[in-house]
């Protein structure tokens, strides 16, 4: 499946499943909720847990959140593989999607690069059975797991890790334990794509990687997209006071 087609039936399901039991309002009030425990109470939120603690947060991270984390995955795909002049051979390795929360950059790499087989390792549950459905409806041979970050090891064959608002959330002994992994699987023939917000407050680590990445060869880049999304993930930005039409973030890529 193309990348817009699989797009508009992921949304048609997402909108089926999540807003069968709750009203627009509800949604956009809760997409606020997320916002501000994600930019204004961060630590506090994301130690307790609290981030997706009820059925509206659920629905307004799946509703508002994984669409644009589709968007901006598969615009930065589309920009790696044009600067690379070997792009049009990538080869569709299997991906890894470390932390998929709800599949979404997981789908975008793997659709980027014709890959079949996706896996999804969370911690959260809820998270898993969205990811699972996530890759169902476009198309992909996809399973999850149920794994953290710090626990990833080397895959046994070259994958194509993803790695997409992971990070920022570990400890900083379990980050640097992540980035040695990523490390050595590039080394053993994985490509490897870090994706993170741009804000400084919410990866103030990002330097501590950029030197063992760029020795590895990789590309570090900062992105100020802008994206097109679809009807209802831009209706529930007016509403919580988002805006869902552009998307900083920032990334590394080893390949």
């Amino acid at each position: 499946m193309s990348t817009q087609p699989a797009l508009d039936a992921w949304m048609a399901a997402l909108e089926q499943r999540h807003m069968a039991d709750l009203r627009f309002a509800e949604v956009a009030r809760a997409l606020r909720a997320v916002s501000s425990a994600y930019v204004e109470r961060r630590q506090t939120a994301l130690a307790g847990g609290r981030v997706l603690d009820g059925q509206g947060k659920r629905a307004a991270f799946a509703l508002y959140y994984g669409p644009l984390h589709f968007l901006a995955v598969t615009q930065i795909m589309d920009a790696l593989r044009a600067r690379d002049d070997a792009g049009a051979t990538w080869p569709a390795l299997p991906v890894i999607d470390v932390g998929c929360g709800t599949g979404a950059a997981g789908a975008a790499v793997a659709l980027a690069t014709g890959a079949r087989e996706v896996l999804g390792l969370d911690t959260h549950p809820w998270a898993l059975d969205e990811a699972r459905t996530t890759y169902s409806v476009c198309g992909l041979s996809g399973s999850v797991s149920r794994g953290t970050a710090a626990r990833l090891r080397r895959p046994r064959q070259p994958s194509f890790i993803v790695a997409g608002y992971v990070a920022n959330e570990l400890p900083d002994n379990e980050r640097d334990a992540f980035a040695h992994v990523l490390l050595e699987a590039a080394r053993h023939g994985s490509r490897v794509l870090v994706v993170e917000p741009l804000a400084r407050s919410a990866a103030p680590w990002w330097p501590a990687w950029t030197q063992p990445f760029a020795a590895a060869g990789g590309q570090t880049d900062e992105w100020k997209l802008s994206v097109d999304p679809p009807d209802l993930v831009r209706r529930l930005g007016e509403a919580a006071g988002l805006t869902a039409t552009s998307i900083n973030i920032r990334t590394m890529f080893l390949s």
